[in-house]
């Protein structure tokens, strides 16, 4: 396995290097010689699932350079592994082989992206993605750019002040995330099998009692940084996290419950996954001035893990949230465009 993983890990980050300086003329000849015709890409809401080589190009990645032109990728975090996320541990069930990668796109904002106005300044976009490789091609993408933080770099604010704060999206503290050589087995195993136990006895033993239920000060370390989405913001201690995130996460959607994830990965220290519909819940609690709808709700998101020993030190956090807003009835991009001044 490590050295398949080792050559998955080369095609992505080749495929990230040149994609963001290839040529209009030269895009699906190099999409193509990475992925297969048919690849399905999970993008962020409005884009959503995009299938093949072409919806990628024009969907997605040529408007992303219209507005972004010297548009460059920053990776703080990229590992690969196989997968296995299932509830019931059944190895049989794997999920393939996968690379994942984080960090920001920096580029000029020079024209309007998705309605979102430009600003004609330098702007740091968060981006985080999955790639589950098959006989050395990518088959599927889950993908996510924080486009609430985009807007607030913008000047535009679509839901309540954060209760963590904004803008703080760091590389590890160690410097250490970019795992381009290979990695001791026994360490990555681990890493997994304990990824497996917080989020399946620890994230999901949650009783609506208290937040002790989850037992989630045994997983994280007291001065745990948890690096949250636009929207909810940095919690920089384990309290913070409780006090700023996870008490009102909780409160709105107490019944919440991870599902099988099948691209939950490891290797190293690191550990990630994504999950589309990777959580499912019920809305039964106020959350960000929205009052309870009683919807049940699919939770897309992405997360990536810094284990030292026992104990999670750094958690990377996307959540689609224009995705969730719209499942309570609010369009985050409507509140955006009442905002912004008629010409």
């Amino acid at each position: 396995m490590s050295n398949l993983n080792q050559t998955n890990k080369k095609i992505v980050w080749d495929w990230w290097r040149e994609l963001q300086s290839c040529s209009s003329s030269d895009l699906v000849t190099l999409v193509n010689s990475v992925s297969t015709p048919d690849v399905c890409w999970h993008g962020p809401d409005p884009i959503n699932t995009l299938q093949g080589t072409r919806a990628f190009i024009d969907k997605f990645w040529q408007p992303l350079m219209h507005s972004f032109p010297d548009l460059e990728r920053q990776t703080h975090i990229f590992f690969g592994g196989e997968s296995n996320g299932r509830r019931d541990g059944d190895i049989s069930l794997d999920g393939g082989m996968w690379v994942t990668g984080t960090g920001y796109f920096n580029g000029t904002f020079s024209e309007d992206y998705l309605g979102i106005p430009a600003t004609g300044a330098e702007v740091s976009i968060r981006w985080g993605e999955f790639c589950r490789l098959q006989d050395e091609k990518i088959v599927e993408v889950y993908f996510l750019l924080d486009y609430v933080d985009l807007m607030q770099q913008a000047g535009i604010e679509v839901l309540p002040p954060s209760l963590g704060v904004d803008g703080v999206y760091p590389p590890p503290h160690a410097a250490d995330g970019v795992l381009l050589e290979e990695q001791d087995s026994q360490t990555s195993a681990y890493s997994l099998e304990h990824m497996r136990r917080f989020i399946f006895d620890g994230l999901n033993g949650y009783d609506a009692s208290n937040l002790k239920s989850m037992g989630m000060a045994d997983y994280f370390h007291p001065d745990a940084q948890w690096y949250g989405p636009g929207g909810i913001g940095a919690c920089l201690s384990f309290k913070e996290f409780e006090d700023y995130h996870q008490a009102h996460w909780l409160l709105a959607f107490p019944d919440r419950q991870v599902q099988d994830l099948t691209s939950l990965l490891a290797e190293g220290h690191y550990s990630g996954g994504p999950g589309w519909a990777g959580v499912k819940a019920t809305h039964t609690g106020e959350y960000k001035g929205v009052q309870a709808t009683g919807n049940s709700l699919e939770i897309n998101g992405l997360d990536w893990w810094k284990r030292d020993d026992e104990q999670l030190i750094e958690n990377w956090v996307f959540v689609d949230m224009v995705h969730l807003f719209r499942q309570f009835g609010v369009d985050l991009f409507e509140r955006m465009a009442a905002q912004i001044p008629k010409t």
